[in-house]
């Protein structure tokens, strides 16, 4: 797994090694940063990268010149992953890591104040709505094994499938 653009581009990521973080591909990370940059998501952006497992979107943000990223994350071994791909990438002065179970940083309302969220939680994950409902951005790329349906409020601006994944961009309506 690589950087695929920017700053950072080709610099090798660490993926934890375990069975509960399954990193996006770089054909996936590719599509989705492009689609935001196409959208003008990214230039100085405030990202905050929810379930960020290795941090490769939230690296991928800060290569393409996205002003400062917080990862949360409450695995141990994704932390340290985090971590040392901010090191090699040398991003970790435009980073914060927050050791926390993502949905009850965005339940708390911690989840203010980003222009970006990236969400990429395990494939079973059912809490959609709530977690939309959380989160004050205006935009937010959801990745999931099947489209998300946006709740109240919210609404899916672009949708694609990339073999069992599917990325959804959501827009407040």
């Amino acid at each position: 797994m690589r950087v695929v653009a920017g700053e950072a581009r080709g610099r090798r990521l660490e993926a934890p090694d375990t069975a509960d973080t399954r990193p996006t591909s770089d054909r996936v990370r590719e599509a989705i940063f492009n689609s935001l940059a196409s959208m003008d998501a990214l230039d100085d952006a405030k990202v905050l990268d929810l379930f960020a497992g290795s941090g490769a979107l939230g690296i991928e943000a800060l290569s393409r010149y996205a002003a400062h990223c917080t990862f949360i994350e409450r695995a141990r071994p994704a932390l340290d992953a985090i971590r040392a791909n901010l090191e090699v990438t040398g991003f970790s002065d435009r980073a914060d890591v927050v050791v926390a179970d993502a949905m009850t940083f965005v339940t708390r309302g911690s989840a203010g104040d980003f222009d970006l969220v990236l969400a990429d939680p395990p494939y079973d994950f059912s809490q959609w709505a709530e977690l939309l409902n959380g989160i004050t951005s205006a935009l937010v790329v959801a990745e999931s094994n099947r489209p998300v349906a946006p709740p109240e409020g919210w609404e899916a601006v672009r949708e694609k499938r990339y073999g069992k994944t599917w990325v959804t961009f959501l827009a407040r309506a």
